[in-house]
Parts: C-alpha cells; structure tokens; sequence
C-alpha cells in the first residue's frame, strides 16, 4: 500500500515559484504529478522513476516546472517557476508499484491547491 501526502500550495503572483512536495510511505517505483482546474480536463505535469532516476515532463510545463528527489529519501519536490495564472489548480501527486502509463497510476494524494494572480 502506498499512501501520499501533498504539501506546500498556495497563492502567489504570476512570475512568482512554488515548491510542491509529495511526501509517501509504501514503496512506489515511480511517482508523478499531475493538476486539475475547475471545469478542466486533468493535466499531466512529469513524473519520475525511482530506480533509474528517469524523469519524464509534460509539453505544458517543460522547462518551468523541475521534479527532483534525493536517492533513499520518502518525498518528491515539484519546483514551480515563472508561474502563469493558468498555473492555477488543484495538483495531486500519484504513484504505484507498476510504471505502466501514468494515468492508470493506483494511488493519489489529496491534492494541495495552487492559485496564481495576475
């Protein structure tokens, strides 16, 4: 079983930063993030996979938004920059024991929000 916990959301102004963590027990061999607006569609962010340390990011935020996680430690950092006020949504962490595609992912966190003003 793997449980997750989300910290760190809040409000800021646009082109402000924001670091996300995703702290878990279990042991998940990969974890990923991933947001939902009001009335939107859910969003991919990236993931990662702690045995190769591979790290995969979604178009939408590639070169803004940096996950990292130190080898042995039980929390995963979303880092957040330049954020935009369509940045705004709920973000939730997810993760499993199979690396298969990141949607079908068993476990999530509650969620932490993130609003961005402009």
């Amino acid at each position: 079983q793997v449980q997750l916990v989300e910290s760190g959301g809040g409000s800021v102004q646009a082109g402000g930063s924001l670091r996300l963590s995703c702290t878990f027990s279990g042991e998940p061999n990969c974890l990923g993030w991933f947001r939902q607006a009001p009335g939107k569609d859910r969003e991919g962010i990236g993931r990662i996979i702690f045995g190769n340390g591979h790290l995969h990011y979604f178009d939408s935020v590639k070169g803004r938004f940096t996950i990292s996680h130190e080898k042995g430690e039980n929390t995963v950092f979303l880092q957040m920059n330049s954020l935009k006020p369509e940045d705004t949504a709920m973000y939730y962490c997810v993760a499993d024991t199979r690396c298969g595609r990141f949607v079908d992912y068993r476990y999530r966190g509650q969620g932490t929000q993130v609003t961005v003003s402009s």
